[in-house]
C-alpha cells in the first residue's frame, strides 16, 4: 500500500492554517506551507550534509521543539528512521540504545551538551550535530541552523509504502535494554485515521504538545493526527502547569492529553478552580490507570475527561468511550476504533465471557511491524497477526473495555486474583490519598498478599503514626473490597518512582523495599523520589 508525503499534500490542501504554534520559543505561529517547507529542506540538509538516505536511522536527544517535528517529518520524506532517545536516561542506557539502532547521526539538543560529550567518547559511531549553535559537545560540531543555508526544494519524492519504518520508538520496559517497536508509515497514518474517525478530531482543534517526544504519546496520540486533518499543535519544551493554564485561556486549546500526574498536578494548582476551560472540548489521560478522584474534580469543572489505552506497540489509540458513557461508565476505555480488531482470552487462549478478565489481544495497521533486531522477540509478542499486550481487560456486556492491570502484576493470594488496578483505585479515592500503587509480597500463608504504597497529601495523616495511618486505609478499604484484596500493608512514601514514560516504576518499588529480606522501616522509604 502506497502512503506518500501526507504532510507535503496536506500543506498543498491547506496552505496557509496553522499547523505549529512555538511555544518552545516566541509562540511564532507556523503553517503547514511553512512547515513542510522546512521539513523539505531539513530532508535535503540531511541528505546532501550526512549522506541520510532509506533506512537510515537518525537519533534525536532533545526536549520538544518545533526542529524535532521537523527532523521527523524530513526523515519520513527520506525513507530514513527517526530514533527518538529517551532524555530521561543516563549515558549508559543511552549508549546501549545506540548500539543497538547504529544511527547514522546523533542531533542534540542544548540542555544534553555534557550527555552528548559523554557520548562521543564512548562510541565511534554516528556523526553528532547540535540544535544550538552556541552549546556544542565539541566546537566541531555542524549546527542545525546551516540548514537554512540549504534551498527548500523538495528532494525527488520516493515511494513510502505502509511498510516503510518512520520511527524506532523505545518502550518503558523497567527490565534489561529497552525493546525498540518499529512504527512504519501506515502504523502511524492508521492511528492518526483511527484517531480522527473515532475521536472526532477536527480541522480547528488545538492541541498542547508537551508530552514528550521520546515517547509514543507526544508523537502519535494528537500530533501526527492533527496534522493529517489540519489542526495545530502548541510546541511546548515539556510540562509546565502554569504554562498549560495560559496556553488554555489565551489560545484556544480545544483537546489535550496527558497522563495521571499531569493532572493531577493541574488539579494542585491554584488556578484550577479560576481557570477559564470553557472551550475545551473534552481530555484524555494515558500511560496510566487514572485515580477516580482526578474523574470528579473534572466532572465538577465541567470538562468531558477519560481515560485512554495504548502502548507503544500499537498506535498508541485503541479505543474511545462515547460522550453519553464518560460519566457513567469512568474509568472504562471504551469500543475499539474503527480499523482495529480486539479479544480478550483466558490462560488457556480461550475467549473471555462479558465481565471475565482476561489478556488483551489486539489486531490492526496501527500494530507495529515487530521490534528492531529482535526476531524471537517478535514472533512470541505477535502472534498470527494479534499482538499479545500483556494487559488485563473485561468488557461488559455491551463490548465496552475496562482495563484492570498488567498481566505481570497480578497478584494471587489464597488462589484468588487480585488485579492492583482495582485496589489503587479505592485506595485513590481516600480523601487523604494523592497516589497509591499495589506490589504483590510473598507471604508464607497465603502465597502473596498485596502492599500498598501510598503518597498523602494530608499533613496530619503524614505526621501520624504509620499504625494509624494503616489502620485508617484499610478500614476505608474494607468497606469497598473483598477481604482478600485489602493491602496487608500500607507504607507512606514521598512520592513514587517512575518510568521515563510515566508509568509507576513496580520494580523500583520492589527494590527499595526489600521484598522478601524482612521488613522495612518506615524512614528507608521517605527518601524514595521520581
Amino acid at each position: 500500500m502506497y502512503i506518500g508525503d501526507w504532510l507535503a499534500r496536506r500543506a498543498d490542501l491547506t496552505p496557509h492554517r496553522v499547523a505549529l504554534l512555538d511555544a518552545a520559543g516566541d509562540m511564532r505561529p507556523i503553517t503547514f506551507r511553512q512547515w513542510n517547507a522546512a521539513a523539505d529542506r531539513t530532508a535535503r540538509f540531511l541528505a546532501d550534509r550526512f549522506g541520510i538516505q532509506r533506512g537510515d536511522r537518525v537519533a534525536v536527544l532533545a526536549l520538544n521543539c518545533v526542529a524535532y517535528l521537523d527532523i521527523w517529518f524530513a526523515c519520513g520524506k527520506l525513507g530514513a528512521i527517526l530514533q527518538n532517545l529517551n532524555w530521561r536516561l543516563t549515558p549508559p542506557e543511552l549508549a546501549g540504545l545506540i548500539a543497538d539502532a547504529e544511527p547514522a547521526l546523533l542531533i542534540y539538543g542544548p540542555d544534553f551538551v555534557e550527555q552528548a560529550r559523554t557520548l562521543r567518547a564512548a562510541s565511534a559511531g554516528p556523526r553528532f550535530m547540535a540544535l544550538d549553535p552556541e552549546r556544542r559537545a565539541d566546537p566541531s560540531d555542524p549546527v542545525f541552523t546551516a540548514r537554512d543555508e540549504v534551498p527548500e526544494t523538495p528532494l525527488p519524492p520516493i515511494d513510502l509504502m505502509a511498510d516503510t519504518p518512520w520511527v524506532i520508538c523505545y518502550t518503558g520496559g523497567t527490565t534489561g535494554l529497552p525493546k525498540g517497536a518499529i512504527l512504519t508509515h501506515g502504523n502511524i497514518l492508521f492511528n492518526a485515521v483511527n484517531t480522527v474517525a473515532g475521536w472526532g478530531l477536527r480541522p480547528d482543534d488545538v492541541t498542547i504538545l508537551n508530552a514528550p517526544l521520546f515517547h509514543t504519546g507526544g508523537l502519535n496520540v494528537f500530533t501526527a493526527p492533527l496534522a493529517h486533518i489540519g489542526g495545530a499543535s502548541i510546541v511546548c519544551r515539556q510540562f509546565d502547569t502554569g504554562q498549560v493554564f495560559d496556553l488554555i485561556e489565551h489560545h484556544g486549546v480545544t483537546i489535550y492529553f496527558g497522563v495521571p500526574t499531569m493532572f493531577l498536578a493541574l488539579q494542585q494548582h491554584p488556578r484550577w478552580e479560576t481557570a477559564d476551560l470553557s472551550r475545551v472540548r473534552w481530555m484524555i489521560s494515558g500511560g496510566a490507570p487514572c485515580p477516580p478522584p482526578i474523574f470528579d474534580a473534572f466532572r465538577r469543572r465541567g470538562i468531558p475527561f477519560r481515560t485512554g489505552y495504548g502502548l507503544t506497540e500499537a498506535g498508541p489509540n485503541t479505543f474511545w468511550l462515547p460522550d453519553e458513557d464518560v460519566e457513567r461508565k469512568a474509568g472504562a476505555v471504551g469500543y475499539p476504533l474503527p480499523h482495529i480488531d480486539v479479544r480478550l482470552v483466558n490462560a488457556q487462549g480461550e475467549g473471555c465471557a462479558p465481565g471475565e478478565v482476561g489478556e488483551l489481544l489486539i489486531r490492526g495497521p496501527h500494530v507495529c511491524a515487530g521490534y528492531w533486531r529482535r526476531p524471537a522477540e517478535t514472533a512470541t509478542t505477535i502472534v498470527d497477526g494479534w499482538l499479545r499486550t500483556g494487559d488485563l481487560a473485561r468488557q461488559d456486556a455491551a463490548g465496552c473495555y475496562t482495563i484492570v492491570g498488567r498481566l505481570k502484576d497480578v497478584i494471587i493470594s489464597g488462589g484468588e486474583n487480585i488485579y492492583p488496578a482495582e485496589v489503587e483505585a479505592v485506595l485513590a479515592g481516600h480523601p487523604a490519598v494523592v497516589e497509591a500503587a499495589l506490589i504483590g509480597v510473598p507471604d508464607a500463608t497465603w502465597g502473596e498478599v498485596g502492599w500498598a504504597v501510598v503518597v498523602l497529601r494530608d499533613r496530619c495523616m503524614v505526621d501520624a503514626e504509620p499504625a494509624d495511618v494503616e489502620h485508617q486505609i484499610t478500614a476505608y478499604c474494607r468497606e469497598r473490597l473483598a477481604r482478600y484484596k485489602i493491602p496487608r500493608r500500607v507504607i507512606v512514601v514521598d512520592a513514587l518512582p517512575r518510568t521515563g514514560a510515566g508509568k509507576v516504576d513496580k520494580r523500583a518499588l520492589r527494590e527499595v523495599l526489600g521484598v522478601g529480606r524482612g521488613n522495612v522501616e518506615r524512614s528507608t522509604l521517605l527518601d524514595i523520589r521520581t
